[in-house]
């Protein structure tokens, strides 16, 4: 009996000894169970890896599996290839005109060393075309022109052989007054203005066409009265009468004056008075060279 008894208590606390050897294994991690057999059996620990790129699963009944997924990683999009330029069609390049001569026949617009020098050269002799700078403008046309009058050769402003010559050849108006005037040559339609003797400018002008024409109900002609004569007159500015608006006027003879104007053809075109453009009246004005009481000789 007593065998007995000692038999059964070694057995109760063997089984004692082994449930307190089947605790967990670690903390957070999977769990063992244990039956009571006088034996015991632990379960092993899953591998785990980094939890960037696998997913773990553990089921637990005295054995643990473990399932590791990796994710795939998304293929790079590839870029488009740029389609190159269509070559734009390359037509001939423009050429430069060369550059002006002084043989060259020249005309408004154009520029240059050659401008310059034929401009020069008109200056020098008297044709007014303001200060040489080179630009073929409205005043050295207007200046080419007084020279294609004297010189006898058509009238279109434009400096070409015949012109080139006749300024080479020094052509310059026949003076029939002396001291200081104003003369008008209705034959070559040139104005040329002195002082001692000498010309100091030549300009080209328009003067009465000889049309008839009608103001304030009066028929009248269109004439320039030849004579000698002085400026008795003048006005300072814009002068507005029945025909028009005058510019700067210097009258000489009744309603008959030099004035400016913005258009001063190669023929005579005025109802009496003699043109000149704005910017010559504005130099005659500047130097004084039609003063009152100043000679004018129309012929």
């Amino acid at each position: 009996m007593t065998r007995r008894v000692s038999n059964a208590a070694a057995i109760l606390v063997a089984g004692v000894f082994a449930l307190s050897a089947c605790a967990p294994t670690s903390p957070g991690g999977a769990t063992g169970a244990s039956t009571a057999t006088g034996t015991s059996s632990s379960t092993s620990r899953p591998t785990s890896t980094s939890p960037s790129d696998t997913t773990t699963t553990g089921t637990t009944s005295g054995t643990t599996t473990g399932t590791s997924t990796t994710s795939p990683r998304p293929s790079a999009t590839p870029k488009p290839t740029a389609t190159p330029p269509k070559p734009k069609p390359t037509g001939p390049k423009p050429t430069t005109p060369p550059p002006l001569s002084d043989s060259s026949t020249m005309k408004q617009g154009d520029s240059g060393p050659a401008v310059l020098r034929m401009q020069q050269k008109l200056s020098d002799l008297g044709y007014w075309l303001g200060t040489p700078d080179g630009d073929f403008g409205y005043l050295t046309s207007q200046a080419v022109m007084a020279l294609q009058k004297t010189a006898g050769l058509g009238r279109d402003g434009v400096y070409g052989p015949a012109t080139k010559a006749a300024l080479d050849a020094g052509t310059r108006p026949k003076l029939v007054v002396s001291g200081d005037a104003v003369q008008v040559n209705l034959a070559t339609q040139v104005l040329t203005v002195v002082e001692k003797g000498a010309i100091v400018a030549i300009l080209n002008t328009s003067t009465g066409s000889g049309q008839n024409y009608v103001s304030q109900g009066v028929t009248k002609t269109a004439i320039t009265p030849r004579g000698t004569f002085r400026v008795i007159f003048e006005v300072n500015g814009n002068d507005v009468g029945p025909l028009g608006t005058l510019y700067r006027s210097k009258y000489f003879v009744g309603g008959i004056a030099v004035h400016g104007y913005t258009s001063v053809p190669a023929v005579p075109a005025s109802h009496g008075c003699a043109r000149v453009s704005n910017q010559a009246m504005d130099m005659i004005w500047a130097r004084n060279l039609m003063p009152m009481g100043r000679t004018v000789v129309v012929f």
